[in-house]
């Protein structure tokens, strides 16, 4: 699968500390460094049959259809599509016209990812997003006037702006919706960012970790009440909607990372990454020199890896994969994982290792108690 990272916004979420800039001046530069990369790096993936591709951010949705086009059309230069075949576009809401559409209805795209994030115009104000409300729910049916019917959209829960009732209300709009996919994360204040300093200042109060938790929660149980199977911490979808993207990433698949800032991982034991400038992303590829840094993970790190990915979703690890690893990770692993099977904080069901469902919000701790070191 191909990750496709476009670099661009209009404007910077207080929240967000991906990498992008809103200075357009040198897109067309950028878009052309993408695409040479794509051609330096066409023999990296072992599979030249392309289950997925997707493009990410920044907001993809700034480029017009024709860009979004260009683009799936070098990577054909190289690679063939599966016959089913996820192409999925990270789309903010108020990039949903009409014209927009159009274009897109016609091109390979069939998924669109839309960054939502709440139903309410004070939720929408603190997070400094570039829509409202009304474009929220508006840009949905829009999606779905013209043909798109795998639709993923983005919810924020947790934050200062919010309380239970609007969080049960932005759920409720998400089911008259009939969108088949959410990703849903709490608010988190990171460092660098406008909400981390306005929080500082006392602008801002910070999101309450318990106020989260019962969100979390109540999310779960109502979107399974409603038909959406919970199969990864942060992802619901109903039954054939799974993001075929992000689960190979969770079944610890290859993928191919292109743009700044893009990761990539060889399925065994290198991870590499791309710069995170565009300055010197497009000054190396204008060179014919990829921009990126590799390492190589240890056996510890690669055990440690599928321990934190697995026990975030649903499927857990295949025990009989972690007895591939050395004899001596195996037995350390056992004997850290006694107690917290007899805690009830992990579970073993048909040969995998499991956190149950309701000790999901602790699982990144659980499974960092678990790591070799």
């Amino acid at each position: 699968m191909i990750y496709i990272h476009i670099p661009f916004c209009k404007q910077k979420c207080s929240y967000c500390n991906f990498h992008f800039s809103t200075s357009l001046q040198f897109k067309d530069e950028m878009l052309a460094a993408i695409k040479k990369e794509i051609v330096l790096r066409k023999d990296e993936l072992q599979n030249k049959t392309l289950q997925s591709l997707y493009f990410g951010g920044g907001t993809p949705s700034i480029l017009s259809g024709d860009e979004i086009n260009s683009f799936i059309d070098e990577v054909l230069k190289y690679f063939s599509f599966a016959s089913d075949i996820e192409i999925t576009l990270e789309a903010n809401p108020d990039d949903l016209n009409k014209s927009f559409l159009k274009a897109l209805s016609s091109s390979p795209v069939n998924r669109l990812s839309i960054g939502t994030q709440s139903f309410f115009d004070e939720d929408l104000k603190l997070m400094n997003r570039a829509h409202n409300a009304s474009e929220a729910e508006g840009s949905i049916k829009r999606a779905q006037d013209f043909g798109f019917e795998n639709l993923s959209i983005d919810l924020i829960y947790g934050s200062p702006t919010s309380n239970f009732e609007i969080w049960k209300e932005n759920l409720n709009k998400t089911i008259a919706l009939e969108v088949p996919h959410v990703s849903s994360y709490a608010l988190t204040v990171e460092p660098k960012t406008a909400l981390n300093d306005w929080i500082l200042k006392g602008k801002v109060s910070n999101p309450r970790e318990e106020e989260q938790n019962k969100e979390f929660y109540y999310l779960s149980d109502f979107l399974k009440d409603n038909g959406f199977d919970h199969y990864e911490i942060s992802n619901f979808a109903k039954p054939g909607f799974y993001s075929k993207h992000n689960s190979a990433y969770w079944k610890y698949k290859e993928y191919l990372g292109i743009g700044p800032s893009a990761h990539s991982y060889n399925g065994l034991d290198i991870r590499s990454w791309n710069v995170a400038s565009n300055q010197q992303y497009v000054k190396k590829l204008n060179s014919n020199l990829l921009a990126k840094e590799e390492e190589f993970l240890s056996i510890e790190e690669q055990f440690n890896e599928m321990i934190m990915i697995g026990l975030r979703t649903m499927w857990g690890i295949d025990l009989d994969r972690l007895n591939e690893f050395s004899s001596r990770l195996v037995e350390c692993f056992h004997n850290e994982i006694q107690p917290k099977i007899e805690e009830g904080l992990v579970i073993i069901e048909n040969n995998h290792l499991k956190i149950p469902e309701k000790h999901w919000f602790m699982a990144d701790g659980i499974a960092s108690d678990l790591f070799i070191v």
